[in-house]
């Protein structure tokens, strides 16, 4: 039966025939970085078997307790991915600075950024995680490339991806022709094609965004999720749902499959941070699947794709789903430059000036 499905390598292939602007070294890094999610999908569903639960003591470039897998799965990142020719560099979640090929290996035209474990904090506690990548053109072929490389818009991206190591592991891509869904084999060791043509529901039910942080939000941000709570009742006439997995990738996938809207907006919490997420290697691939699957990733003010990184572990707001919620996020927030309507936090389980 397998071999009437259609795998990763055949269906990359198949994309480089219909598509000129694709290519033989391009499929290459896809391969290889999805070699690099098979090994760390074995390593996650052995758990505490594998003895590769718990923390390092280690804190990384981004102020954050390694935990053992994330060093783990980085390692893994790399010597996959360095030796094939293809690449120029890789940037890390896990490295203050890009990694060089090293120089027993050829360089290439490609550049990989990755955040090797999204989601690590919920490794002892048995909730999905994943990896999270994104593909660049090098400016300059054949050399090694530097932090200036890296800091380009995320639209022009070539590729942009992730694998969710859940109940199944699970390889979702695009490389601009829509976005594709590849679940692993585990017998075979081989991705099969199980989600062509993922599109989000123009419509959504679910919003995800952490609560506690409320009373950091932006007004724009607690109207928003207010008229969400407010239900039937409610401006938006209708009952949603929250949700809220504290893993990028696993939001991410939930709303690839059943729609829905996610926040993670800029607060007042930390005024030296605009932003969370870091653009490079979760805003921006996540932005560029949203996009191919039909719906809109943003600021809450802005497009992510159009940001060009100042620095290469940049944090940025994210907010995306369907497009008419993120436009109304944004919406709202154009609102509170100028006259801001009475809010709707009466209807809703919190009070709007909380």
């Amino acid at each position: 039966m397998v071999a009437d499905r259609t795998t990763l390598a055949r269906f990359l292939i198949e994309q480089r025939r219909r598509h000129a602007e694709t290519s033989g070294e391009l499929n290459a890094v896809i391969l290889d970085v999805a070699l690099a999610c098979k090994a760390i999908a074995k390593r996650v569903a052995l758990g505490a078997l594998g003895e590769v639960l718990g923390a390092e003591a280690t804190i990384n470039v981004q102020g954050e307790v390694q935990q053992t897998l994330d060093v783990v799965a980085n390692d893994l990142f790399l010597r996959v991915n360095e030796w094939g020719g293809q690449l120029a560099g890789m940037v890390s979640e896990e490295l203050a600075e890009p990694h060089h090929i090293p120089a027993r290996y050829p360089r290439g035209k490609y550049l990989l950024a990755f955040d090797p474990l999204d989601g690590s904090s919920n490794i002892d506690v048995n909730v999905a995680v994943g990896s999270i990548f994104s593909i660049l053109r090098a400016p300059v072929e054949g050399v090694d490339a530097d932090e200036a490389d890296f800091r380009q818009p995320g639209s022009r991206q070539v590729c942009a991806g992730y694998a969710i190591y859940g109940p199944s592991t699970v390889l979702v891509l695009s490389v601009g022709a829509g976005v594709h869904g590849f679940t692993l084999e585990p017998g075979l060791g081989e991705f099969v094609l199980t989600a062509p043509d993922m599109r989000i529901p123009e419509t959504a039910a679910e919003f995800a965004i952490n609560a506690s942080n409320r009373r950091f939000w932006h007004p724009a941000v607690r109207r928003y999720v207010d008229e969400c709570l407010a239900g039937r009742s409610g401006p938006r006439e209708k009952d949603y749902n929250m949700r809220w997995v504290a893993s990028l990738v696993a939001e991410l996938h939930r709303i690839l499959t059943r729609g829905g809207v996610f926040l993670y907006p800029d607060d007042t919490k930390d005024p030296a941070r605009t932003g969370r997420l870091r653009l490079l290697y979760e805003a921006a691939p996540v932005a560029f699947l949203v996009e191919q699957a039909g719906g809109r990733a943003s600021t809450g003010r802005d497009r992510i794709l159009d940001v060009v990184p100042d620095e290469l572990h940049q944090r940025i707001p994210l907010v995306f789903g369907a497009a008419e919620e993120v436009e109304r996020v944004e919406a709202l927030h154009a609102m509170e430059n100028g006259a801001e309507p009475a809010l709707f936090g009466a209807r809703g389980l919190y009070r709007a000036d909380g």
